[in-house]
């Protein structure tokens, strides 16, 4: 392993760590009534997982400010929100998967019904935590506003429902680019500007790094579509092969398997470009664009 991947995978564990502490902390416990809604949010949302939003959010508030302590519960919230979806994304009206993070996806354990109410509760706590937070009541009300725009009908849900109509249907170049805007890059996105918020980056910055988030989170969906071709279940810890068998819009059935390939790695070197006023400081998200492009899992 190169030096770069230890330190960016010391770091990674160290931060997913403390967003563990906090949402561990901010949760109720899995033994407290009703006991089987409580073991199913934590089932999903404690199996593993990278902590990759998380991750960003933080690293992205460490350009411009040294105090993460007092933003590690919003970092929380954005992973409750994605561990939402992929609970949902599993349940077999919609993706049908059987594994998540390498163990039994929710509904395979708890049933279809307790799985839909565990990630509708994930969905309420990421609202909550934020607003138990201490930050200032116009931050709050602020990121409370765009996650609820990010994760309703315009924003995520379109993707999602766009996808699921998309399914066995030849699509053009335009519709993929809204699916995977909306249901990958824009929260991969919103985690990025919430770290611009929390740390008051000035606008420019905040623009500039916007831009990074949307490279990079095109970038990340183009790498999730080539591993369900050429990827090992295990690794990835949930089902390969789906996309094609059930004839999903994915960026190489559009552009075929090389090209989808050659796009990932310029969107990449554009979006480390976005990094370079930020220098050494910035050196870790590099890395982590780095790791988005050669993934294994």
């Amino acid at each position: 392993m190169s030096t770069n991947k230890m330190v960016l995978k010391k770091d990674i564990k160290e931060k997913r760590e403390l967003v563990n502490i906090e949402i561990d902390r901010f949760l109720p416990r899995k033994d407290e009534y009703p006991k089987q809604i409580h073991k199913a949010i934590r089932h999903t949302l404690f199996a593993g997982g990278k902590r990759f939003r998380p991750y960003l959010l933080i690293n992205t508030y460490l350009l411009f400010s040294d105090d993460i302590k007092k933003i590690l519960l919003t970092a929380g919230a954005i992973e409750m929100l994605h561990c939402y979806t992929l609970i949902h994304d599993d349940l077999p009206e919609i993706d049908n998967d059987d594994y998540r993070r390498g163990k039994k996806a929710c509904h395979v354990v708890f049933g279809s019904d307790i799985a839909l109410l565990a990630g509708d509760a994930l969905l309420v706590y990421a609202f909550e935590a934020i607003n138990s937070t201490e930050l200032d009541n116009k931050l709050k009300v602020k990121i409370l506003k765009e996650l609820a725009e990010e994760a309703g009908h315009k924003g995520l849900i379109a993707g999602q429902i766009v996808d699921i109509e998309s399914e066995g249907k030849k699509v053009s170049a335009e519709t993929l680019k809204f699916i995977h805007h909306n249901k990958t890059a824009r929260l991969i996105n919103l985690s990025i500007r919430f770290g611009c918020y929390l740390a008051d980056a000035p606008e420019e910055d905040r623009k500039r790094l916007e831009k990074f988030g949307q490279k990079l989170g095109l970038v990340f969906q183009i790498v999730d579509d080539i591993l369900d071709i050429e990827g090992d279940s295990e690794q990835l810890g949930k089902s390969i092969g789906k996309d094609k068998k059930v004839k999903k819009a994915t960026f190489p059935s559009i552009y075929g398997l090389e090209k989808s390939k050659v796009m990932a790695e310029k969107l990449l070197n554009e979006a480390k470009e976005l990094l370079n006023p930020y220098k050494e400081k910035a050196e870790l998200l590099r890395m982590l664009s780095d790791f988005v492009l050669t993934r294994k899992f």
